[in-house]
């Protein structure tokens, strides 16, 4: 392999590493029952886990640029995103759960956000998908900002490479949460295409998504929103 390679493969090394970081192991959870929900439709497992990969690649991407491109201060981001993108993300998790576990009643006008609510609870959507990788993806806590803003930006400064090494680090940091929802959603397919029962699996899989949801929601506002332990 050349030294490029060693690099690339650095990169997504250091991404992998973010993604098993134990702050990070509830929102990956999170994230392999949303994209592996539709168990009765296997490509749109497939292309919901590439725009995941998408909306990931695209936030990690144009942070690093920001950061190697400009004399923008990486400890002024690094605590903002700490301090208010991880906050936020139980409340907004929560909130997510509510269309899911079909608990959301709003009638507004002629019923059009209610309608939009219950259209994503049961099939979601790709755009949801990416949403949610951008949406991980800055949610920095201490391990994973320092992995990102301590090792892969001087590893791309060094390279000046503000656009390949970021990329590789957002595919190793999607990776374990995109395979493990593929390798679920098949295998549920196929439990589900023996006992002919995948579109009653499917509506279980929302309702479970919905309610994983809701529990990381609930503990990442009291552990990081209201600071309660």
């Amino acid at each position: 392999m050349t030294a490029w390679m060693w690099t690339a493969a650095g990169a997504v090394w250091l991404g992998i590493l973010t993604s098993v970081s134990p702050c990070l192991m509830a929102t990956n959870v999170a994230a392999i029952s949303f994209l592996a929900r539709k168990v009765n439709r296997r490509r749109d497992v497939l292309l919901s886990s590439a725009f995941y990969v998408l909306g990931q690649a695209l936030a990690f991407v144009l942070l690093a640029m920001l950061i190697v491109t400009s004399l923008v201060s990486v400890p002024l981001i690094s605590h903002a995103l700490q301090k208010y993108m991880f906050r936020l993300l139980g409340p907004i998790l929560i909130l997510a759960s509510m269309p899911l576990l079909n608990l959301l009643d709003v009638n507004l006008g002629s019923g059009r956000l209610k309608q939009w609510a219950q259209t994503w609870g049961s099939s979601g959507g790709f755009g949801a998908a990416a949403l949610l990788g951008i949406l991980f993806a800055m949610s920095f806590c201490p391990t994973t900002a320092a992995l990102f803003f301590g090792s892969l930006i001087p590893l791309a400064v060094a390279n000046e490479s503000s656009l390949f090494l970021p990329l590789m680090y957002a595919l190793g940091v999607a990776l374990p949460a995109t395979v493990f929802s593929i390798l679920i959603a098949f295998a549920a397919h196929e439990i589900g295409r023996v006992f002919h029962k995948a579109s009653q699996m499917e509506g279980w899989a929302r309702r479970f998504t919905g309610a994983v949801f809701l529990a990381v929601g609930l503990y990442f506002t009291l552990a990081y929103t209201l600071r309660l332990f």
